[in-house]
């Protein structure tokens, strides 16, 4: 199976194009200063990528894991599975950097928000500045959350799609082993019908004797120059 065909390739893509995202939306949170509402949106964001990836790796790794019971069976040998498990490795590093960044980048903001706290209470601002400040901060939340909804659309419509190939998989394992479970019961029962057939013509020898089995012999040699001439004639 080539590598455009196997569905392993085609969920690895799909997921590769989420880290790809994960990255770019990392690298705006970490331009965005920590104490604004567009730093808090795109971490809560970060949490949202890092678990949904997360979590179609592991359902990419199980597929790894099937196929190492019987590498043969898929087409495959040892260089192949440990290429995929470095990548599975490779994929779930990048995630979890992202993840340690955020989890550290969350814990300095918090420490950073009490600091700004302590010290706003020693600054006055007048009513006109708190109004444009709020109307402004406003407008960018909501433009945030419209961005926001759009980006978990796709992730979610990736992950339907991550869904439907591991669905088919299954599918095609299990059709794969009822062909298997039927083979192997029409090969015992022609293996059943052969013994069978052989103890019959045991017995039928037996009984005829020495005289019996060259009748036997002398008729199907003779059948056999008839059958051939037939052949040759048509």
């Amino acid at each position: 199976m080539s590598s455009a065909q196997d569905p392993f390739y085609i969920v690895r893509e799909e997921i590769q194009d989420s880290i790809d995202k994960l990255q770019t939306t990392f690298h705006r949170w970490e331009k965005t200063p920590s104490n604004t509402g567009e730093h808090v949106h795109l971490t809560k964001e970060l949490h949202t990528s890092c678990e949904s990836i997360e979590w179609q790796v592991d359902e990419l790794e199980k597929t790894i894991l099937v196929a190492s019971r019987d590498p043969a069976y898929y087409g495959l040998d040892e260089v192949e599975l440990s290429r995929r498990r470095n990548w599975i490795g490779s994929a779930r590093n990048q995630v979890a950097a992202v993840r340690r960044s955020v989890e550290k980048g969350k814990s300095n903001s918090t420490f950073s928000a009490h600091q700004d706290m302590g010290t706003s209470r020693s600054n006055h601002y007048t009513a006109q500045d708190n109004d444009d400040f709020i109307a402004s901060e406003s407008d960018r939340q909501l433009l945030l959350m419209r961005q926001q909804d759009e980006e978990l659309d796709e992730l979610s419509e990736s992950v339907q799609r991550i869904g439907g190939v591991g669905l088919t998989i299954h599918e095609e394992l299990s059709g794969q082993e009822r062909i298997l479970n039927d083979l192997s019961l029409e090969m015992e029962t022609t293996s059943n019908r052969l013994d069978f057939v052989q103890k019959r013509v045991a017995m039928v020898m037996k009984k005829a004797g020495i005289k019996g089995q060259i009748m036997l012999i002398l008729f199907l040699v003779v059948l056999f120059i008839i059958l051939f001439v037939l052949v040759f004639l048509t």
